[in-house]
């Protein structure tokens, strides 16, 4: 398989905090398809979180509680997201975090597991401490700036998606001059020199979160 040939989605959520297993909730989701290099904004959405936004958050998304007052609820975007998920590769950057939030929504309300409905999935963060590997960090702002892309919106989800999918096309080109052109390749690559659980993940949820947003 073809990596510029494959159907990306790259997501950003903006939540109530940093634990979904502890009750924290989604409060925005933005979903950014790209294909062929070629990016597009399919979706995008406030969530009504049913419970109230901490203040700190806040401050640094700019959602406040009265703006997701009449947001529809995770339960009600449920089936037009999934329908943008479904069979593409998932890319987020920090994954891990994306998935582990948007796996509890789904689990809450619908029947099908999250990892069930995607094609596969992708952190740009792990791809960004091999493909960057001389940059001191990998987070979005650093790696936005290393490849002179603008973030529209900061830590909203849809200019922090978009800035993603941007930094993935940028990324994919610096794969293709290494001689990496397919998924198959990417996997062999991420996984050389690392442990058989590290091989494992390589590809899927990779991130510590230190890099992410």
């Amino acid at each position: 398989m073809e990596l510029h040939t494959l159907p990306y989605v790259v997501v950003d959520v903006e939540t109530t905090g940093g634990r979904p297993g502890t009750g924290d909730r989604v409060t925005e989701v933005a979903a950014v398809q790209v294909e062929q290099g070629r990016i597009a904004l399919l979706y995008h959405s406030l969530v009504n979180p049913e419970r109230p936004i901490p203040p700190y958050v806040a401050r640094l998304t700019g959602i406040s509680d009265a703006m997701v007052r009449e947001a529809p609820t995770f339960a009600e975007i449920a089936g037009e997201l999934a329908a943008h998920l479904a069979g593409r590769i998932f890319v987020a950057h920090n994954a891990r975090f994306d998935l582990g939030f948007l796996g509890a929504e789904f689990a809450r309300v619908a029947p099908t597991p999250l990892d069930e409905l995607l094609g596969g999935s992708l952190c740009t963060v792990r791809l960004a401490r091999r493909v960057l590997g001389h940059l001191p960090r990998r987070n979005l702002d650093a790696v936005c700036h290393h490849y002179g892309v603008r973030i529209a919106d900061r830590h909203r989800a849809a200019g922090d998606a978009e800035a993603t999918a941007h930094v993935l096309v940028h990324l994919m080109e610096d794969l293709a001059r290494q001689g990496i052109h397919t998924w198959e390749e990417l996997d062999r690559w991420l996984s050389r020199g690392t442990s058989r659980s590290a091989r494992a993940r390589a590809i899927p949820v990779a991130s510590d979160g230190a890099e992410g947003a």
